[in-house]
């Protein structure tokens, strides 16, 4: 069965910076999309970035971009995403998703919280 595990969420600082991971299992990794999506509490879940199967090319929500990178490593199945100059509105449980809006499968969330 499908399974998606995300790992390296935590409590960091403003401006500081966080890499999360994604292990992905029971499905084509390399040719599915993969993603990140984020919930606040009291918010709707949105995304965060994606990341196309061949070439790679990814998209960035507004909010995100020129601060956190999608990417990804087709051999081991692993999705990361890095962000940098974290603000206190990236707190959030972040997802890993596979295939466009999750339709493959979700993972089970990692927090990160943005507070000093």
């Amino acid at each position: 069965q499908v399974q998606l595990v995300e790992s390296g969420g935590g409590l960091v600082q403003p401006g500081g910076s966080l890499r999360l991971s994604c292990e992905a299992s029971g499905f084509s990794f390399s040719t599915h999309l993969m993603g990140w999506y984020r919930q606040a509490p009291g918010k709707e879940r949105e995304l965060v970035a994606h990341i196309f199967s061949g070439r790679g090319e990814t998209r960035y929500s507004d909010s995100v971009k020129g601060r956190f990178t999608i990417s990804r490593d087709n051999a081991r199945a692993m999705v990361y995403l890095q962000m940098t100059n974290l603000k206190p509105e990236d707190t959030a449980v972040y997802f890993c998703a596979a295939g466009l809006q999750g339709r493959v499968g979700w993972g089970q969330g990692t927090q990160v919280t943005v507070a000093s």
